[in-house]
């Protein structure tokens, strides 16, 4: 099966810092909501990605911690990003919903996780995501579920 354009170009960019970060950059291009956090991919491969992005002022709430939905934003951006390179090419896929649960004050940079669950190819189907956000020491700050919609590819 062949790859996502999205995988070619994260092996082809991922061996340095700054190929990571033009990857990201990239990325945004093609989804411009997500630049808004500034993401770096530290991790991307069918089944799991890792993303982090810095605190700064610009994702900072009235009390100084980094915003809900900028921690929102990274979520959607390493559940679909992985879910992107994950799924066969015969299929795509959308997210339906996202449950999230914000468990401490965020108060340093972080690091979101997604992985997936196995795909049955050529079925329509909900798939659920999930997603833990990190601080910088290792704890957990947020805990998402997000579900996507898979379904085969209209044949033309």
């Amino acid at each position: 099966m062949a790859e996502s354009k999205t995988l070619t170009t994260w092996r082809a960019l991922s061996r340095t810092g700054p190929g990571r970060w033009l990857f990201s950059r990239l990325l945004c291009l093609k989804a411009p909501y997500f630049s808004s956090i500034h993401p770096v991919f530290d991790v991307l491969e069918p089944g799991r990605a890792v993303a982090r992005f810095r605190k700064r002022r610009a994702v900072t709430n009235h009390i100084g911690t980094v915003h809900a939905i900028a921690m929102a934003n990274l979520c959607e951006l390493v559940a679909g990003t992985m879910t992107e390179v994950s799924v066969p090419r015969s299929m795509r896929w959308i997210p339906r919903s996202m449950k999230i649960d914000y468990l401490a004050k965020a108060e340093t940079d972080l690091t979101g996780e997604a992985t997936l669950p196995v795909i049955r190819e050529g079925t329509a189907q909900d798939i659920e995501v999930p997603v833990t956000v990190r601080d910088k020491s290792g704890k957990r700050v947020v805990l998402a579920h997000i579900t996507m919609y898979l379904s085969p590819k209209n044949k033309l």
